[in-house]
């Protein structure tokens, strides 16, 4: 039976349009309004061509987990889809690699979180503000998919809103109906200006505009709350088209309205691009909705990996006390783990307060790539494949490849590829630990159960019965 079918009385059945109301929500946040400043800095304007690619790859990736989806829903999404193509190892590293991911992009939140509070209030320390909205956003996951639809529909409108804000804004700057910009516009045309990095520094940018695009998937998790599962790949559709469209406009028109040498990670480049002596309200305005933003992506984040916590315990690749609920409704021992996983980016936040960010953002952004590689390789054992279905999944390989090398070749993000292959080589330890613990239980029960079967046999009422016959006809036989 699918996992899909034990599903709560409290979680109420979607319609597509909600799903790609709360993809937004989960989607949009400071991996766009935050990373793709780091992207920029990296790469330079060649950086709208990367977010272009990025949202292919990301688009071939949610069309495999839909398909995969609509054929058989289940609670534990691409975890449970790995398991059935590879084994019960696939499921296991699959779901170890996501749940690590999502706790690095969590503490990459919650970093961007404090460094745009810090804009209002540059004398509290990271931490602090960290740990209050890593406890806030413990608190509305803890109340369950109620609390958390409500305040993510919320939260979706908001962030819909500002970048349509930023949008009208932007337009009436460039065409002069509001003065007093702090940077003169220039439109990048030559070659030199478009990849001031060159080649190489477009691809060490790919990455991030991959990461703008984390958050498919919650999709792929909550997909088995649909009316109709069928509906999935339409949902992630619409959301995918939208996001695109709006990454690569929004983000072009950063580029015209401030210069390269202006851009860092400290600082939204829309909040840069809006900087206006008529407008000195909207910096400080659009910074409210960047810390709603961030949060919101956070808590989705923290949604998608108590429900992996709570599946990979109920399956048995973690300890079954985190699949326990507190009154059978409160996941409250899930969420102590993801917690204490929490203070530990806090720590990493006080101790590097200078290059967090970035190193957290890079191996959160890898992490992910590893899952969605997962996601692929899964789809191509599961689906019936068309030509036009292997080209599209090795097109979507390829790029997601190039992204991974790519943090390779600058100083910002190399450091953030060496921390997820000490992840990716814990979590194949802990595999290959579990496996072999499973495979010694398994036999030692299958020898256990061979020995009371014979055992069983051996003092069986038919054996015995048998002998008494044979007794008997012979002594028949000598009567005659």
């Amino acid at each position: 039976m699918s996992q899909a079918s034990s599903k709560s009385s409290d979680e109420k059945k979607l319609k597509w349009w909600q799903l790609s109301l709360l993809g937004v929500a989960g989607t949009i946040g400071t991996g766009y309004f935050l990373g793709s400043s780091l992207a920029i800095t990296i790469g330079g304007p060649a950086v709208v061509i990367a977010y272009a690619l990025a949202a292919l790859g990301t688009y071939v990736v949610f069309d495999a987990l839909a398909r995969m989806t609509s054929d058989n829903p289940e609670q534990g999404s691409f975890r449970s889809y790995a398991k059935k193509a590879y084994g019960a190892w696939a499921g296991f590293a699959s779901g170890w690699v996501y749940w690590f991911s999502e706790l690095l992009i969590m503490g990459s939140q919650l970093t961007a979180l404090s460094i745009f509070s810090r804009f209002w209030f540059p004398g509290v320390p990271l931490w602090i503000f960290a740990a209050g909205y890593g406890i806030v956003g413990l608190c509305i996951v803890f109340f369950g998919n109620k609390g958390f639809d409500r305040v993510e529909n919320v939260l979706a409108v908001i962030k819909i809103a500002a970048i349509i804000m930023f949008l009208v804004l932007a337009i009436a700057l460039l065409a002069g109906w509001i003065g007093g910009t702090k940077y003169a516009h220039k439109v990048p045309m030559d070659m030199t200006s478009i990849f001031p990095k060159g080649a190489v520094g477009l691809w060490s940018a790919f990455l991030f505009a991959f990461y703008a695009y984390g958050g498919i998937e919650v999709l792929g998790i909550m997909s088995y709350r649909l009316e109709k599962p069928e509906d999935a790949p339409k949902a992630g559709k619409v959301m995918l088209i939208s996001l695109s469209a709006v990454y690569v406009v929004s983000i072009g028109l950063a580029l015209t309205m401030v210069p390269l040498s202006a851009f860092n990670p400290k600082e939204s480049p829309f909040v840069l691009a809006l900087s206006s002596d008529h407008l000195a309200f909207v910096p400080h305005l659009f910074n409210g909705v960047l810390i709603v933003a961030g949060f919101s992506t956070m808590t989705a984040s923290l949604y998608a990996v108590t429900s992996m916590m709570i599946t990979l315990a109920q399956e048995g690749d973690a300890p079954k006390l985190f699949s326990k609920k507190w009154k059978r409704k409160y996941p409250l021992l899930a969420l102590c783990l993801i917690g204490c996983g929490l203070i530990g980016t806090i720590i990493m936040s006080l101790l590097l307060p200078g290059k967090v960010y970035e190193y957290v953002t890079t191996a959160a952004g890898l992490m992910l790539m590893y899952n969605w590689l997962f996601i692929l390789l899964s789809a191509g054992r599961l689906l019936k494949s068309r030509t036009i279905d292997v080209i599209k999944r090795w097109t979507g390989l390829a790029l997601i490849s190039m992204a991974i090398t790519g943090t390779l070749f600058h100083g910002l993000s190399r450091p953030g590829f060496f921390i997820s292959l000490l992840l990716i080589s814990l979590i194949a330890l802990s595999d290959i630990i579990v496996q072999r613990k499973r495979k010694k239980t398994s036999s030692a029960a299958n020898t256990e159960q061979r020995e009371q079967k014979e055992q069983i046999d051996e003092n069986s009422p038919s054996k015995r019965t048998g002998f008494h016959i044979t007794g008997i006809r012979k002594q028949r036989s000598k009567l005659k």
